[in-house]
């Protein structure tokens, strides 16, 4: 079996009716960066919960680092990072001293390098201009680097980051993109769950999607997108007709847009397409084939956009 820092056996939560996760078989490979992507309601928060022994499963399993949680939750945690749900600080201290709470809360760590410990955490995530500065003062996005930083105070081999470029800015949203794609060289599992799919895209190399409380589909970014079926685009000034004639064709998913039209081939030969356009004088600007992009995989797979809060 292949070795994985995550995997859930038949992971269930019931709360009354409702089945929030229904029979889910996570596998996050070790050292993978994982892309955890669901629409509003799908039952990844509560998943990600349960991952961390902070809501218990109503049945199925689960293991962190190859243990069973939460049986050895003593001895894992202190090997896994968690951002989930947003930061949650004292107003009043500094982005340095609320880190200083944290750091001396860890019993397991040495107080004589937490100094160098907070120092390297800040620095990390661009916040040592601002680390004395009260954190009410912190913009949203400061408060997100904030709670990252507590999450690296120590050596992780696990960290879970639930929509880390919440609030930022692009730079910032970079700057956690680059961040995360380190602390996957550095030899680290992340499993980050966001709203951004063009991020994702960028910087995972697992994708699974949650989608009515169970995942839909799991693997490397390029499997999902291979298992997709490529697309169509006609680029022309007459989109309408031009998706008129795809849907004749045969082609799914057709979409209409502002100077092109778009399809899944369905089997339908390319240059007819082209072929078919011409001859009922359609102008033809452009015309590719090409694999769709996560987003668009996301779709066909939850027939619903992208909203993730679940």
């Amino acid at each position: 079996m292949t070795e994985a820092a995550v995997r859930t056996s038949a992971l269930t939560k019931r709360f009354k009716h409702q089945v929030a996760v229904d029979a889910v078989d996570l596998e996050v490979p070790s050292g993978a960066v994982y892309g955890f992507l669901g629409p509003n309601g799908s039952g990844k928060t509560t998943t990600i919960r349960m991952l961390l022994g902070l809501v218990t499963p109503t049945s199925g399993h689960v293991e962190l680092l190859g243990r069973r949680m939460p049986g050895d939750a003593g001895r894992v945690l202190p090997r896994v990072g968690a951002l989930v749900e947003g930061p949650a600080f004292h107003p009043y201290l500094s982005g340095r001293d609320n880190l200083a709470r944290l750091d001396a809360a860890d019993r397991s760590t040495d107080a004589s390098t937490a100094a160098a410990r907070i120092d390297g955490a800040l620095d990390r995530v661009g916040l040592m201009a601002a680390a004395r500065k009260r954190y009410r003062a912190y913009s949203l996005g400061m408060r997100q680097r904030l709670a990252i930083a507590s999450a690296l105070l120590r050596p992780r081999d696990l960290l879970v980051l639930d929509e880390p470029t919440n609030g930022l800015d692009p730079q910032g949203t970079r700057e956690v993109r680059s961040l995360v794609s380190s602390l996957s060289d550095d030899g680290a599992t992340v499993l980050v769950s966001s709203h951004l799919l063009s991020e994702v895209e960028q910087i995972c190399t697992h994708v699974g999607v949650m989608h009515v409380g169970k995942l839909v589909s799991q693997g490397t970014t390029a499997e999902l997108r291979s298992g997709a079926e490529a697309e169509a685009v006609v680029e022309t000034d007459s989109s309408r007709e031009a998706g008129r004639i795809m849907t004749e064709l045969g082609l799914l998913d057709v979409r209409i847009e502002h100077g092109r039209a778009t399809g899944r081939l369905n089997g339908v030969a390319p240059e007819k397409i082209v072929a078919t356009c011409v001859h009922q004088g359609v102008p033809v600007l452009g015309f590719r084939v090409g694999s769709p992009t996560l987003e668009e995989v996301f779709l066909s797979l939850t027939g619903e956009g992208f909203d993730v809060s679940g």
